[in-house]
């Protein structure tokens, strides 16, 4: 192992002393401390055989301008963004460490006032991500804490062989888009003992495309086990961008709190979705305003085509086992196309369902939908979140036939349920339905 190479705090921005030693790494393996205090900076890259740590009671704290991070473009585009704050590409044998902290300070300098109606932030157009790493191997993060960033936090692409152990993320819980963990078409990766705070996505699995609009590869071997989420969006999550397909796919041991959506699987972009197994989950989902999407729902599986050219892959062998907790809302199985939904097993699930305060749990939610893609300028809502119809209701919506149930399917195949336990109101509330388990248009294999 190389000698540690520390670098002391100050009270002016040290962005080019920090990169020139990084780039140490160009010459052989380096050991980079940030010692303890404040250290501000721009963007910054990270080049193979580089241990980076944070030491206690050290604070990267990133400017909250996004021309600092012009030298730190990145070609997976998100939200209109393409840049992040740190970044690796096409690098190998990379860690970040330490009990330090990185602060982003998002919320207040990447938002420009309030969304009164749904109690959010309106983030700005362009912001950076915390992290982006791009066709890196292996690498590691492990006791690191990252606070208030303005959009997607820590972002892997196309990378293999990825390990993330003891990370706090804590982000303004109404700040849009913050998503905790996002592991795109990424192979071999193991997610451990997180805690993870924010007001979008917790941990969320893509295939998303380049800038060039070329498809990324598959997302696959991917074990998440041993994580404590609160999440205003999905806590544990599958697309929606979804190009690419999905496979071997492991939640396990999670603890899911204050939580919109608990477990999720959306298929859009054409990529198929096969062995995912969800077990061993206590969740608590409550529910939020009707723009954001879904309300209160413990597992959500959708399949939807929003692009006429590329219609949305089948999801197909799901197992979701050892399941309990609260939700108003119901257990959602949609598809369709007939069968674009099939083999999903449901055991020993016992779920505690409750009238929620607002009442937006009383519909199923198709969002993202083809309305989201193009908006109208006077359209009324929030772009790729929300947009009211001439009725005035939010577009995706759409109401359960006969009402509000515990579990709702269409156009699935092979739904097999064992020891499922639903346990309801009585006497029912206003437009429930008084049968638990809508099956509509099922199949069943001969």
């Amino acid at each position: 192992m190389p000698r540690p190479l520390t670098i002391s705090a100050a009270n002016s921005p040290a962005t080019t002393r920090i990169q020139m030693a990084l780039d140490r790494a160009k010459d052989g393996p380096l050991h980079l401390i940030l010692g303890p205090g404040d250290h501000y900076c721009g963007g910054l890259r990270i080049h193979s055989g580089t241990v980076f740590e944070l030491a206690n009671g050290a604070a990267l704290r990133f400017l909250p301008d996004y021309d600092a991070y012009s030298g730190t473009e990145v070609s997976v585009v998100a939200e209109e963004s393409n840049r992040a704050m740190l970044v690796a590409f096409d690098a190998q044998d990379i860690t970040l460490c330490g009990s330090g902290r990185i602060v982003c300070d998002g919320a207040a300098k990447f938002s420009r006032g309030d969304d009164a109606e749904m109690g959010t932030r309106l983030p700005d157009k362009l912001r950076p991500r915390v992290l982006v790493f791009d066709n890196c191997r292996n690498i590691s993060l492990r006791d690191l804490t990252v606070q208030d960033s303005p959009m997607w936090t820590l972002h892997f692409v196309a990378c293999t062989d990825l390990n993330a152990s003891n990370l706090k993320i804590d982000n303004d819980r109404r700040m849009p888009n913050t998503d905790g963990i996002v592991i795109d078409s990424c192979t071999g990766v193991q997610i451990r003992n997180c805690e993870i705070r924010t007001a979008d996505d917790g941990i969320v699995l893509k295939t998303s495309t380049r800038t060039d609009g070329a498809p990324q590869q598959v997302c696959s071997d991917v074990t998440v086990t041993d994580c404590v989420i609160e999440s205003r969006s999905c806590a544990l999550k599958i697309g929606t961008e979804s190009y690419g397909d999905f496979t071997d796919l492991t939640f396990s041991s999670c603890t899911l709190e204050a939580c919109n959506r608990g477990l999720g699987i959306f298929s859009r972009d054409g990529g198929r979705v096969r062995n995912v197994v969800f077990q061993d989950i206590a969740l608590e989902c409550h529910e939020t305003p009707d723009g954001f999407w879904g309300s209160g729902e413990p597992l959500t599986i959708s399949v939807l085509t929003r692009r006429p050219t590329c219609p949305a892959g089948s999801v197909s062998d799901v197992t979701v086992t050892n399941i309990q907790g609260t939700a108003p809302g119901a257990i959602n199985l949609w598809a369709e196309t007939q069968g674009a939904v099939r083999n999903v097993a449901l055991s020993n699930i016992t779920l505690q369902q409750t009238p929620g305060p607002l009442g937006t749990s009383g519909a199923y939610d198709l969002r993202p939908t083809p309305a989201d893609l193009n908006p109208s300028d006077d359209a009324n809502g929030r772009a790729n979140a929300w947009r009211r119809g001439t009725d005035g209701r939010v577009i995706g919506l759409v109401d359960y036939p006969k009402g509000r149930p515990a579990l709702f399917a269409h156009n699935v195949t092979d739904l097999q349920t064992y020891e499922v336990v639903f346990n309801r109101p009585n006497p029912l509330p206003d437009g429930w339905n008084s049968d638990a388990v809508t099956l509509t248009n099922p199949t069943f294999p001969k």
